[in-house]
Order: structure tokens, then C-alpha cells, then sequence
């Protein structure tokens, strides 16, 4: 395992995982660098080093310039990279141009970070590289395991992208991992979070028709898996981060229900969601994978929530205590 003395860089810092994890690896005593977009990007910008608190010192950088990197960066001890970095998924209906970002904000600055580590000397142990379950595309009831073959439609394009794209690394002899995520779940943010006021109205239910696979991860077992894929030597390649019992859509919403002491019995109509949120609808909420984390229980990766009704307690705990 890597020195815990050693630095790790970070991308992606700000958002609900990343944020969570910078506060995870510094209170390990690790020190976390977070590369950060500037706001006004410069073929001379210098490398500034400023402190972000306990989520890490602020590193400048601009994945789509031909010199991401000033010249003037140097990251001496430098363990590993976590690249977590993308336009959000669920964020909006999918239009031309959005599907443009989400597929753009992921390949390129994969491939611009691959590049600049695979250059370095010396170079780091591992590059971690969020990816997702959505390349499986509709798994139907099949238990999807690292070895099934990518699935068809936008996400799963999207996702064989990405991961070609740290292809730079992988060349360059630096163990690459790609984190295929599936639901993260946190009361803080995410689906969840949204999820939590309708439910607790007694307005909760199904979504379409229930049947769907929902493979999903507490945020608290997210950034351990991390880590682990981090310090793990033997794991390389595709690797399933998701808790090892997922779901269907329907007994999620009892499983929330129940531990929020309401009922959870008004379905939204599929027929809704598509008209909400179009194309998105359809390859995230209405349909799923039952993806299930063989190499982390392989290489002895111990969950902590390993069922939902333990993680929605866990959660609404955490929550609680938080206010």
C-alpha cells in the first residue's frame, strides 16, 4: 500500500463525492491537491497552490487548453489521482447541445489528466477514474458483473468513452481504475435528498412501473470503495461500486417509505416522466442494471451498509445528528 504521508490529486472536489472525500483522505492524515478550473483561463496562468481547508490546497488547471497544465506545476510525492469531474447526468433534458457537454466534459479532461500524469517522472501509482453502471445499458434481470459486455444507447456510449479515454495511462504503465458507479446515495444530495421531502409528505411511490433495477452505494461506502481502489494494488480495470444487494425501484420506495415511517403508494406514471424530462427519463429512471460489486468483495472490500434498510437508517441518522 502507498505511504498515507503521500498526496493524492483530486478532481471533481466540489461536487457531492468529491467534497466527501477530500474531508475522508485529510482526516487520514493523506494530502489531498484539487485541481480546479480558473475562472478565467490563461495560456500563462500560473500554478497557484492556495488552501482549500480541510477539502485540500487549490491546484489551477484547464483540461481543454493543449497545455492543461502551466508549466511551473510540479507535484513531488505524488500517490495517486481521483478523477471525478463531469456535467451531470440528471441535471437537465438531454438536448443536442447538453449531450455534447455531458459526453465532452468527460472525455476530454480524462484524457487531458491520463496525458499529464502518463508524463510525469516519477509517476504516480494509480489513476482512479469515476465511470458508471450505465454502460450496461438495460441489464433486465441479469447480475452484472465487471466482465458483462457494454449495453447499447447514450449512457453506455458515453461511458465506453470515457474510460478509453485514460487510455494514455493505462500505456504509460500507471494502474488504472474506472469506478463504475451506480446510485449514490447521501441525505445531504443527489437522488436522494430530492426524494426525501416528497416521501415524507406521504406522496412517494414507484416510478413507471417498479420493476426497474436500482444498484446503488451509500455515500459513506462510495468514498471508502475509493479509497480502497486507491491503496488495492491488485484492482485494475472496471470495477463495480455499488452495495452488493440492489433493488427494484419499487422496493426502494417501500424500503424509504418504511424508514421514514409514511406510505409510499402513488406511482408517477412513466408516460410523466417522459414528458418532464424526455430521452433522460427513459435511460435513468425507467430503466436499470442490476450491477453487483464482484471484484471489490473479490479483493476483501468490507461494506458497511450492505443492505438499503441499514444505509437509509445509517443516512437519516447521519442527518439527524447533522442538525
Amino acid at each position: 500500500m502507498p505511504d498515507s504521508r503521500l498526496s493524492i490529486l483530486l478532481t471533481g472536489g466540489s461536487g457531492l463525492i468529491g467534497s466527501s472525500l477530500s474531508r475522508y483522505l485529510t482526516g487520514q492524515g493523506r494530502s489531498v491537491l484539487r485541481l480546479v478550473r480558473p475562472s478565467a483561463p490563461s495560456a500563462s496562468r500560473p500554478c497557484r497552490s492556495t488552501s482549500g481547508g480541510a477539502e485540500g490546497d487549490l491546484r489551477s488547471w484547464d483540461p481543454y487548453s493543449q497545455t492543461p497544465m502551466p508549466g511551473d506545476c510540479s507535484f513531488p510525492g505524488l500517490a495517486g489521482a481521483v478523477h471525478l469531474s463531469g456535467a451531470g447526468i440528471a441535471n437537465r433534458r438531454w438536448t443536442a447541445e447538453y449531450k455534447r457537454e455531458i459526453v465532452e466534459s468527460r472525455v476530454r479532461p480524462t484524457e487531458a489528466l491520463a496525458r499529464f500524469l502518463a508524463g510525469m517522472r516519477p509517476r504516480p501509482e494509480a489513476l482512479v477514474c469515476a465511470s458508471a453502471i450505465g454502460i450496461y445499458g438495460e441489464g433486465g434481470e441479469e447480475a452484472l458483473t465487471e466482465c458483462a459486455a457494454p449495453g447499447r444507447g447514450f449512457l453506455a456510449e458515453v461511458c465506453a468513452a470515457w474510460e478509453k479515454a485514460a487510455q494514455p495511462a493505462v500505456e504509460a504503465g500507471i494502474r488504472v481504475v474506472h469506478l463504475r458507479f451506480g446510485v449514490v446515495l447521501s441525505a445531504e444530495g443527489g437522488a436522494l435528498a430530492k426524494m426525501l421531502p416528497i416521501f415524507r409528505l406521504g406522496l412517494g411511490g414507484r416510478l413507471g412501473g417498479g420493476r426497474q433495477w436500482m444498484s446503488w452505494i451509500s455515500l459513506t461506502d462510495a468514498v471508502r470503495a475509493i479509497e480502497f481502489a486507491l491503496e488495492s494494488r491488485s484492482l485494475g480495470g472496471p470495477v463495480n461500486v455499488v452495495a452488493p444487494n440492489p433493488v427494484s425501484n419499487a422496493q426502494f420506495a417501500r424500503d424509504l417509505g418504511h424508514a421514514l415511517g409514511r406510505p409510499a403508494l402513488l406511482p408517477v406514471p412513466a408516460c410523466a416522466l417522459k414528458l418532464a424530462f424526455g430521452e433522460m427519463a427513459q435511460a435513468t429512471i425507467l430503466q436499470g442494471a442490476r450491477a453487483v460489486p464482484a471484484k471489490l468483495e473479490e479483493a476483501g472490500f468490507a461494506f458497511l451498509h450492505g443492505t438499503l434498510p441499514v444505509a437509509l437508517q445509517a443516512l437519516l441518522q447521519e442527518r439527524n445528528r447533522a442538525k
